[in-house]
């Protein structure tokens, strides 16, 4: 079984049910979906939020390990990607090497503000931890205490690991930063990251792929 976790925040709950819909359409695999969601979280998950946090699960995502009983392997994704590959494929390319497997970016955004007002912030290994293959039995750092606890940039650029050799890489396919990424055909991307603003809001209707979203969103019969 293949356990996807998808980042929840009550303000993108359509983004979600889209990116959960195109992972499971294409997969050729069992696939279970779970959100990370605070409210299945409150009992566990204590630290307040943070005026730099641009979702809801800018730090519950590190919880992964800890839902998963520290076994096994997950694969974690913000809810703002589209997939367009089979993602039995990104876990086949699991190495027991590695506590962490992510595409290296180099993202400096150039804007200030995001979607819904968010404030976009800079810093090194930006973006590496919103596609993540998680091989869990490595990550036992990240206990409750420690994420609940630990700074942002702590957890973002995985400080919890020992040593950094520990985080290895992915290819760039699986997280292409939409508006940032050079533009690429479509069987060139496995998956779509709307990491700025995605087409469910208004204010970026027209972004790159947009086109993309809204197809898969229409096999849902959403009305946007």
């Amino acid at each position: 079984m293949i356990r996807l976790f998808l980042g929840h925040d009550s303000r993108e709950s359509v983004a979600w049910h889209v990116a959960a819909h195109s992972a499971l359409s294409r997969a050729s695999e069992p696939v279970s979906v779970t959100p990370v969601a605070l409210s299945q979280l409150q009992q566990v998950f204590s630290r307040p939020p943070d005026t730099q946090q641009s979702t809801e699960f800018s730090f519950s995502r590190f919880l992964v390990p800890w839902m998963c009983g520290y076994e096994g392997w997950a694969i974690f994704m913000d809810c703002d990607v589209l997939v367009l590959d089979d993602v039995s494929r990104l876990w086949a390319l699991r190495d027991e090497r590695y506590a962490v497997q992510v595409v290296k970016h180099d993202h400096q955004p150039r804007e200030t503000v995001k979607f819904l007002g968010q404030p976009q912030t800079s810093y090194p290994k930006k973006n590496w931890s919103s596609v993540m293959l998680i091989n869990c039995a490595k990550c036992t750092a990240l206990t409750l205490e420690y994420v609940n606890t630990s700074s942002g940039l702590d957890l973002h650029r995985f400080n919890w690991l020992e040593d950094e050799h520990l985080v290895g890489e992915i290819p760039h396919r699986w997280n292409h930063l939409v508006d940032y990424d050079d533009e690429l055909p479509l069987d060139e991307v496995s998956v779509l990251h709307y990491t700025s603003g995605g087409p469910w809001f208004p204010d970026y209707a027209n972004c790159g792929y947009a086109d993309e979203w809204r197809r898969e969103a229409s096999h849902l019969q959403l009305t946007l």
